[in-house]
Order: C-alpha cells, then structure tokens, then sequence
C-alpha cells in the first residue's frame, strides 16, 4: 500500500461512516440536552449553558486530536477508538446523570457557574471525542483539490446522519420508547461505525510521514487568518439564524418537540446538501476564497428572504391545523411544516453548507496535514457558533428583538463577505485547480464585491418587525388575521367600538428570553395574555372561573384551610391564581416562580384587577408587600427551582399551571418525579393541585396526565371547569395526608367576617351566584365550589390502568400531546371521565341536608352514576 490511489478506493465508504456517525451524534446531543436540562433546568440560561459546553467541547476535541495523535497513526483506527469511545461516554452519560442530579441538589448554590460546571462535567469528553473525527478521517485524504472535496463530503455525510438521526429520535425512539433505549441503540450505532472503519484499516495503510513537508512561514500565511475568521462569522451567524428562527417557527407551526425535530432537520438538510455542493465546487474552482466571499454575499440575501417569508409570508398562508389533523391526523400537517420550514430555512441552511468546503479548499496547500487544516476551519466555524448560539438566545432577542436580530444576521454576513473578499487581496497565490495566480482578478471581485455590499443596507431596511397576531394566535394567525386591527394600541387606550371592524386589539408585544407573549383586547374589553402562540389567561368568564379555582380549591381541601401560611404557585401567567391566595387572612407568603421574567413584570400588572394586585410594585421591590402578604418572584424554571430548594422549605400549598403539555419542555412539569419533589415539600395536611387542559388534546394524553398524578397521589381528585356539560379544562388536587372535606365547615368559614373577600373572590366568577339548581345559592357556595368534582383515582383505575405514565426517562406525555394538539375532543374526554364517575361518600362530608344538596348540585352539573 504505498499511494494515495489505493485509499481513494475507499473514501465513498467513509461516508456511510461519516453518516453513522452522524446518526449516533444527533440522537445523543437530544438525549443528553432532555437529561441534563431536568437536573439544571429549561430556562434561556440553562440551554445556553448545554450548548455552549456541548459546542465547546467539540472544538476542544477538534483542535487536539491533531496535536496529540501522530501523524503516522492510522486514521482510520483512530476513528474507530473515537466511536467506541463516544459510544462508552453516552452510555455513561445515561446512567450517571441521576448521581449528578443528587449532587447538584446538594450544592449550595446553584447559579450560572455550577449549571456551567455540570454541563461541562457531563459533556466536554464526549463531545469533544465527536469533534475529534472529522480531523482523524481527514488525515485518510491529500490536501489537494480532489482531497478537499472529500473532507466536504465526509463533513456532508456526518450533516445527513445527523438529519437521519433527528426525525430517528424524535419520531420514532423517544416517542415509542424512552431515552435508554435511544442511548443503547446510538451506541450500538457506534459500535457498528468502529468495527467498519477497523475493517476498513485492515485493508489501507497509514499515510506515509513523508507527504508532510509544509514549511513553518506558508503554514503562517497572513490570509488564512482572514479565512478562518469568516468561517467563524458564517458559523455565528448560522448559529444565531437557527436560535431566531426555530423561535419565530415554532410559534407558527406550534412549539411541539416534532416542530423542533422539524425545524433543525430541515436546517441540517440545507446545510448537508450545502456541504455536497461546496465540495464539488472546491473540487473544481480555481479561486475558492472568492467563491467563499460570494457565498457569504449570498448569505445575505438569503437571511433577507427568510426575514420576508418569516414575516410577511407564512403567517398569511390560508392554514388551519384543526381541519388538517380532524380531517387526515397529524401527518399531513407535519409535511406541510416542512414544507413551511424548507420554504424559509433552506436557501440560507445551503449556502452555509457550503461555506464549510469552501473555507477548506481556501487554505488548502499539498503537504499540509489535512487534520490540522480540518481542525482549525471546523473549530473557528464552532467559536463563532457558540457566540452566535449564546448572543442571540441570551442578549440580542430579549434586549432588542427578533426584527432586530435579522438585521444583525444580514450584517454579520455582509462583514464576512468582506473579509473573505480582503483575503482574495492579500493572498499572492491561491492554490486551485490549477494553482493560477490570481491577484489581479481578487482585486476586480474585490470592487466588485464591494458595489454588491451597498445592496446590504437596502435588505437590513426591508426587515420588519413579526405580526403581533402571530406572537398571538401562532399556528391561526391566519385565521384570525381578518378580525384584528394591525397596529398596537396603547394599553391605556380602550379598544374602539361601534364603527371598527376589528374584534382584537393589541396593547403589548414583548420577546423575552424563553418565550414571546403579548397582551390583547376584545371589542367587548376582556383582556387576554398570549404565550407559545396561543391564549395561556384571560379575563373571561371561563379562564377566570378556572383560574380562581386553582386557587381556592388548594386552600380549602387543606386539612386546616384557616391556617394556610405559605403558598407557591408555579407559572405566573395573568397572576390570577396567584392573587386568589391574597384574600386569605391565615396566608403570610406568597411564592411566584416564573420561567420568563416578562410575564410578572409586565404581564401581571395589567390584570390588576382580577389578581388583587399580587405583581404591583415588583419592579420597586422584590419581594414586595401585597395586602400584609409577602410576594416574592422568582425567575426560573419551576423544576430546577423545587429541585433545588432546602429540604426544610415547606409549603402548605403548591398549585402548579404550567404551559399547555404539548409545547416541548413542559412535560418535565408533569412527570412523576416533579410531583414527588413537589410533595416532599408540602407540609402535613398540604396540598398540590395541577391545571389541565382538555382542549387540545386527545383521550391518550389525557390519561397519561391524570394517571401519572394519580400515582404520586393516590387518592388524587379531578374538578372540571366545564360549561353546558362540555369538557373545557380541569384540576387535579393531590392532599398530602387524605382528609374529608367538611362542607358545612367550609360554609361557615367563608361566612366569617375576615373571608368575606374570598367568599366574593368566589362569587365574582359564578360559585354561589346564579346556580338555580342551589337553594339560596349565596349560602352554599362552597357546595358550589366542590360540585365541579368529576372524579377520583380510586374509581377510575380501569381508566388509567393502560396510561402511559410520563417518567423522566422517557417524558411521554410531550410525544403523546405534541401529536394531536390540534385535536378538539374536550367534551369527548370529559364524558369519558364522567363515565367512572361515583359519589364519593367518605371524601365530602357534613349534614344529610348539605350532602343532599351537593348530589343534586352534582347531578346538575352532569354527574351521574352509571
């Protein structure tokens, strides 16, 4: 085996290794980013932190592997021990992250720096040992034209797998099973890709150290500085595009994990395709510098087109999910996403590929060690990615906002294209097919380089800001587009009447750094609070109704409701719930953890109002005084914050009303061990209560969300805040210690002069008011509170017995949700539950007249045994 002839008789092989890899890759970084974002939490912070330890650790490797491996060492083995090595660290990853979740509980802080010091613990080797691989294979090829087309395709093959792997993870292995088996059947990948690439050795030599004869000053050539610090811009730009637009996307194709899967599929897919077309181009071009200015040029344009498509295209498109998924499931919507994705993403997600080859075949010189050029284009391309990734996510949208964010894309590619231009400048020779001089001609793509930039300044204009109805409505902006007014009214002016055609008004849009929401109006003036793309509060007679029922339904199904002290509520949203805890006399603290800052210092104060004022003052003073209460805020994710408290922090009530369980994330605030953690933390006669949605829904997810609670509370309960006996949304109340509820007891509490403001906080949404089927219904209001009971575990085994339980090892419930959340089956559900309905005779209790009452109340409201 002595040329290179031989090798490049097997080169085609290595791209199905390359893909393998790739494969394993993807479905690794979804599993560990799920695993570790339960132990450090979900917020902007936290998923910057994963991603920068993840990215940074594939630079390390990247920038090592040439360093520390010899040149003489066979590539192709070296390959191979970097697979089974990824293949070992995944598995460890898996199984060690429970011991690492218990240590980070343990530490005494839990700020940026220890989130930083667990990432990096959990993710440096193995990813490093991924970014290692692409500079071992490369070594296997020349650093001539032909050569750097290959590194292009390799780089190409590992983008297809990772397209491959992304829809294997997210459609297939973590929606039927659980993230063990994704691991095993990653690193069983990784496996195969090891033995092919050892297989492969056996039949090839290591590359001979005597192509290695680059002198130090070529190696130092001024204009390759110039190229690798374009590559890094195009790798900040790639990165902060794919951060901006999967959140504006994800509000328009719904924020589900298929719609992540989909996003980042479609952008690999550019970028593998990209990769294949560069490396043709390099293969062939004589000026690869200038063909890298061009494309940098173009990224520019291409960033321009997505910011129109983004916000002046798609969400005008005639589309409403409902029809599509009632009408042919959820398939046929999921092409149309990708449709949609690919429409916005791909143009640009090309031209980024291909920058990748092109970078490489600009600093390309025979003789040069083809690992250590890889090396340093694939590890500037990941700096400028970290940047991007962490810029835009943590300080460019939330400070400046998405419009503004395009506009810096754009620039950033303009600036790259001028760089790349300078190098075609400052280099005297550039090596080509055929290693042409080329000085003069740099200096006429140069100019004319420069004449296309001032076409730049018109595309940063043409940017405009995102529909508010989008940031809104999401996925029905286009259905509700007509009934709204266009522009964005001040929140002190009241929405017009009488002549408007428009029934929608918007008084606040804001982009923060885990979620876009906005404030609106009706005609008939109820205000609504949008988050994710749909409506999360208002005040509405229905939302209100259900809002204070969260609250007032944990307070009084305590053990001693008149001695309830020390309240959390997770998940602000219009501050309702959390201001129905204010009228209570015995509370003393009142605890708000929210993931999105925006939401209770803006959001909460414009329902006033109905949350008796609990977010007034919080920009002042935090925490702050509400009615003699003590309110404190806290910014950040509920999990990571119960996760995190000291064990001696109780509560009497833990009311949690997370976002819809559809949106990626929100099922780690639904899974068994978040209600145990939450349980742990209630005190003797406490309780946990639980809002869920039966809109939006299907049967399947419905029971996974009501069996999973039934099995850390078994004695669990489930109200319906339904309407003309249909299904709308529910509660689930868990008592820590199992106490009846005395009816008559509770009666004469809210009698007391010192509840008269909770006994109104009740009335004001209809309990006790309006009830024709109550005898003196002002005297039975907490009869008429607790006949929205609907349910109770111990009657509804046979219902949940073939549930699926969503576990932290598998967070089923997003899978399960995310498929049909655009299936309208409430009233379906509800006369499912209703169907196990019984009396339960030892759980309410007072007179016989109170509990005759309360049956017939029951049976007005549906509830009939069968």
């Amino acid at each position: 085996m002595t040329g290179s002839l031989p090798r490049a008789r097997f080169l085609p092989w290595l791209l199905l290794l390359f893909f393998g890899s790739g494969c394993a890759a993807l479905v690794y970084e979804i599993v560990w980013l799920q695993l570790l974002e339960l132990i450090i939490g979900s917020s902007g912070v936290s998923l910057g932190v994963l991603l920068g330890a993840f990215m940074g650790g594939m630079c390390i490797g990247s920038l090592l592997l040439p360093r520390v491996v010899k040149y003489s060492s066979h590539p192709l083995k070296v390959y191979a021990l970097l697979e089974l090595a990824i293949g070992f660290f995944g598995i460890l990853v898996l199984f060690g992250t429970p011991y690492v979740a218990d240590l980070y509980a343990s530490l005494p802080w839990h700020g940026v720096f220890s989130r930083a010091l667990i990432a990096a613990a959990c993710l440096l080797i193995p990813a490093a040992l991924m970014g290692a691989t692409l500079p071992a294979a490369a070594r296997f090829v020349e650093s001539t034209p032909a050569g750097v087309s290959w590194m292009g395709f390799f780089y190409g093959a590992n983008i297809a797998g990772s397209v491959f792997g992304c829809l294997l993870a997210g459609f297939y292995l973590l929606r039927l099973y659980d993230m063990t088996t994704a691991t095993c059947a990653a690193a069983a990948l990784n496996v195969v890709v090891a033995i092919a690439a050892l297989v492969l050795a056996g039949k090839t030599a290591a590359v001979p150290q005597a192509e290695m004869q680059l002198s130090d000053t070529e190696t130092q050539s001024s204009y390759r500085s110039l190229v690798y610090l374009t590559i890094a811009l195009s790798g900040l730009s790639a990165l902060g595009a794919e951060v901006v637009w999967t959140r504006l996307l994800s509000l328009l194709l719904g924020g589900t994990v298929y719609s992540f899967s989909i996003i980042l599929a479609v952008f690999l897919t550019g970028m593998g395709l990209g990769s294949g077309a560069g490396s043709i181009i390099a293969r062939t071009c004589a000026a690869p510098r200038s063909a890298l200015a061009f494309c940098q040029l173009a990224l520019a344009g291409a960033i321009a087109w997505a910011a129109f498509i983004i916000c002046r295209s798609l969400p005008y498109w005639p589309i409403n999910p409902g029809i599509y998924t009632n009408d042919w499931g959820p398939w046929h919507l999921f092409q149309l996403d990708i449709l949609r994705a690919a429409w916005m993403v791909l143009p640009a997600s090309l031209l980024w590929g291909a920058s990748f080859p092109l970078a490489i075949a600009s600093i390309a010189v025979r003789g040069r060690d083809p690992g250590r050029m890889v090396a340093a284009i694939y590890a500037s391309n990941t700096v400028g990615a970290i940047l991007g990734s962490l810029g835009f996510s943590l300080i460019v949208i939330p400070r400046f906002g998405t419009r503004w964010a395009q506009q810096s894309l754009i620039l950033v590619a303009a600036v790259s294209a001028v760089i790349a231009f300078v190098s075609c400048a400052a280099a005297p020779r550039s090596i080509g097919a055929g290693g042409r001089r080329l000085s003069g001609l740099a200096f006429a793509r140069l100019s004319s380089g420069i004449v296309a930039l001032l076409a730049v300044t018109i595309l940063i204009e043409t940017v405009s800001g995102i529909p508010w109805m989008m940031v809104a409505w999401g996925r029905f902006s286009a259905t509700y587009m007509a009934q709204a007014e266009p522009k964005i009214i001040s929140e002190r002016d009241d929405p017009p009447r009488g002549g408007t055609p428009f029934q929608w008004h918007c008084t606040y849009v804001g982009e923060g750094m885990n979620v876009s929401v906005a404030v609106t109006k009706s005609s008939t003036g109820a205000r609504f609070f949008h988050g994710a793309g749909k409506v999360q509060a208002s005040s509405q007679p229905q939302d209100m109704r259900l809002q204070r029922m969260l609250g007032h339904l944990s307070a009084l199904a305590c053990r001693k409701p008149d001695q309830v002290k020390d309240v959390l509520v997770v998940a602000c949203g219009a501050g309702v719930t959390a201001g129905s805890f204010v009228p209570y006399p015995s509370v003393r603290r009142i605890v708000v953890c929210d993931i999105e800052p925006l939401v209770p210092k803006v959001v909460a104060p414009m329902f006033s109002k109905e949350n008796y004022g609990i977010a007034d003052g919080i920009e002042k003073a935090n925490p702050h005084s509400v009615q003699g209460k003590e309110v404190s805020v806290i910014y950040d994710d509920g999990r990571h914050y119960i996760r995190t408290l000291p064990e001696d922090s109780m509560f009497d009530v833990i009311t949690s009303d997370p976002i819809d369980p559809w949106v990626k994330g929100s099922a780690a605030l639904n899974t068994v061990e978040y209600y145990e953690m939450c349980k742990q933390h209630l005190k003797p006669g406490g309780v946990m209560t639980l809002w869920m949605p039966l809109y939006e829904s299907n049967l399947a997810s419905a029971k996974s969300m009501i069996a999973t609670f039934f099995k850390v509370f078994p004695n669990g309960l489930i109200f319906s805040n339904d309407e003309h006996f249909e299904g709308y949304d529910a509660v689930l109340l868990g008592q820590k210690d199992p106490a009846p509820i005395n009816l008559d007891s509770l009666q004469q509490l809210l009698d007391r002069q010192d509840y008269y403001a909770v006994r109104m906080s009740l009335m004001q949404v209809g309990f006790g008011s309006n009830e024709i089927w109550l005898p003196n219904p002002d005297q039975h209001i907490a009869i008429s509170l607790f006949s929205t009971f609907a349910g109770r575990a111990s009657a509804m085994g046979d219902w949940t017995q073939n549930a699926q339980i969503n576990r932290d090892s598998n967070l089923r419930l997003q899978y399960l949700a995310g498929m049909y959340f655009n299936s309208y089956l409430s009233t379906k559900i509800l006369q499912s539950i209703l169907s196990h309905y019984r009396f339960p005779q030892d759980l309410f209790v007072g007179s016989p007249q109170s509990i005759e009452i309360q049956k017939d109340a029951l049976r007005n409201r549906g509830r009939i045994e069968r």
